[in-house]
Formats: structure tokens, sequence, C-alpha cells
């Protein structure tokens, strides 16, 4: 089968479309026939080495195929598989399961694959899995979002931030989509009650105070965001430089007890019960996927050098079934 390698750190050059086998699926896991693929903050930093301290491979990279949002159709299951069927079209992440997405074949987990909604294509659906499941955990579990409040989504435009402001809305709250200016007229249309500069927004000039900030792949400090809250509001750090996880996880603790902000940090590991409240979200008209652009697998390097730019309005995705 045809997958994309990444067998050194580097820049999307170092990935090539290669012949390998086939896997073959454990007693626990299902073989699907990958038909999409979308592209996540943890591949492009799996790809350039900067995972690579925390045990993704000191010297080259240990998962060689990326890709963990997937989309697909099962064709064998495991002897130990009694909840899905050869035929079933299924998504989920397999960021837990060692990557492998970027290929015309992955063995999966079954435990981490929920059946596609019907009313999506594959490249919708692939777009959905890791994305908003941090979304939802990050406007639900840690910003305990209620009807009423005021939440800034800072980061708004890519694959976390467009399910944010979408989830938050969903739930009631009065949204301001915090994204660089050629995205305004996109946070509209996405359904944001107000839309502003990100850059404006991290002076921490004074302005509109928020209850929740949801800080999406931030690059800004903890104090940023803390001279937006109200007395009571909370920051919740999803993904960003490692410089600002550490911080808000180290520091976080201590800055919320004497100042009475509470400062969260979420690394989001996505399960069956997030992907069917998403589904339902989804069904019932409250979130949809915001896909920026796709490739096929044979383009799948320009894909990832488009993902690097940082430019677009939500997801990048690989669609493998194409251009083989």
């Amino acid at each position: 089968m045809k997958a994309l390698l990444c067998d050194r750190y580097g820049p999307p050059d170092v990935l090539a479309l290669s012949d390998v086998p086939r896997p073959t699926p454990k007693e626990d896991e299902v073989l699907i026939r990958v038909k999409a693929v979308a592209l996540n903050s943890a591949d492009w930093r799996i790809m350039n080495g900067a995972l690579r301290f925390v045990g993704f491979g000191l010297m080259r990279p240990r998962h060689r195929i990326l890709g963990a949002d997937v989309a697909g159709e099962v064709v064998s299951v495991g002897r130990a598989v009694t909840d899905l069927n050869v035929g079933d079209e299924v998504y989920g992440d397999l960021s837990e399961a060692g990557f492998g997405g970027l290929a015309e074949y992955v063995a999966a987990p079954a435990r981490l694959m929920a059946r596609k909604p019907e009313t999506l294509t594959f490249e919708q659906a692939a777009a959905i899995p890791l994305a908003g499941a941090t979304a939802l955990q990050g406007a639900q579990r840690c910003g305990e979002i209620r009807g009423g409040q005021r939440v800034a989504v800072y980061g708004a435009s890519g694959g976390v931030g467009t399910y944010a402001v979408q989830i938050a809305r969903a739930m009631g709250a009065h949204v301001t989509a915090a994204v660089r200016a050629h995205h305004r007229i996109a946070a509209q249309a996405l359904g944001a009650d107000a839309v502003v500069d990100s850059r404006d927004f991290a002076t921490g000039q004074p302005g509109e105070r928020f209850d929740v900030i949801l800080a999406v792949n931030s690059d800004r400090p903890l104090a940023v965001f803390r001279r937006a809250l109200t007395p009571t509001g909370t920051v919740v750090v999803m993904g960003g430089g490692m410089r600002h996880i550490i911080e808000a996880l180290a520091l976080g603790p201590l800055l919320s007890r004497p100042t009475g902000h509470k400062i969260r940090s979420l690394y989001a590991t996505t399960t069956r019960v997030d992907l069917d409240a998403l589904c339902a979200l989804i069904d019932a008209g409250r979130v949809a996927p915001v896909i920026a652009r796709t490739f096929t697998l044979d383009q799948a390097v320009d894909a990832f050098r488009c993902f690097g730019a940082g430019r677009l309005f939500g997801k990048v995705v690989v669609s493998v079934a194409e251009g083989l």
C-alpha cells in the first residue's frame, strides 16, 4: 500500500510517499481503508522534531506514518471486535494508537472509532475528531461555559478554534472570536457575536472582560489573558508553544488561588462519548466542520506546507482515496 513516511526530522520535504506492507489488525482492532485524514499540530510537531524529548523519538520519529484524525471504511475486524462490522463507515482519533492515517490502510483499535455521521463526507468527518473533542472538552469540562456568559476564543481561525466558537454558541454564550484581520468575515460567518483582531486582543489594554477565554494554540503569556478576565473568570489553555503550556501547568494553580481566576490547561484525548456528542451537535445543525483546503495523498507534502504556513481558516484535509 502507499503511505506517507516520515523517517527523519525536518521540514515537509523530509516526507516521502512510499510502498509499505498493509497492516494486519490485532484481535481488538479493525482494518480501515482510509478515505480522508485531517492534519493537526501534533503531526507538524512530530515531523519537525518539536516533540522528540517527550517520547516521540529522540533521533528519528517513532511514528513513521503520521495522521491521527481519520475517516474510512472497515474492511476487516479482529475476532474480539463486536461493535463494528465490515462495511461500516467510521472516523476517529489515532493519536493514542501510533498515528498511521496517512496511508491507504490503517489498523485501529475499535474502541477509538465511531460510526461516521451519515450527513457528512469522509473529508468532513476526518476534520472532526481531535479538534472537535478538544474544543468540546475545553468548553464543557474546563471552561464550564453557561448560557449568557461572555466567552472569547483566541485563535478562532484554526481547527480547534472554529469548533470552539460554534460549541460555545450552542451552549448559549455570547462569543467573541479573536482572529487576524483577514479572517474577520469568515469568523462572522461562523456565528461569532463579535470579532476582534487577535493582535489587539493580545495587547491586554483595558476593554471588555470575559467570563471564559479559550486560548487555542496561544503564543501569548498568561498575563495577557488574565487582564481580560472578569474577577472570577477562567482561562483554558489548549495547545500552543511548550513554554506557554508549561507556564499554564506550573503557574496556573499558584495564580488561581490569590486572584480568584481559574487557569486550566487541557490535553484532550478523544473518546467515543466526545464523538457521539459532536455528532449530535452536527445532526442538530449547531456545529459544522470547517475545511480550508483539501489535498490528495500524492500532494500531502504540499498539504503540510500549507498547514505550516498557518494562514488558513479551518482544517487542512488529505483525501487518501483520490489521486493514487
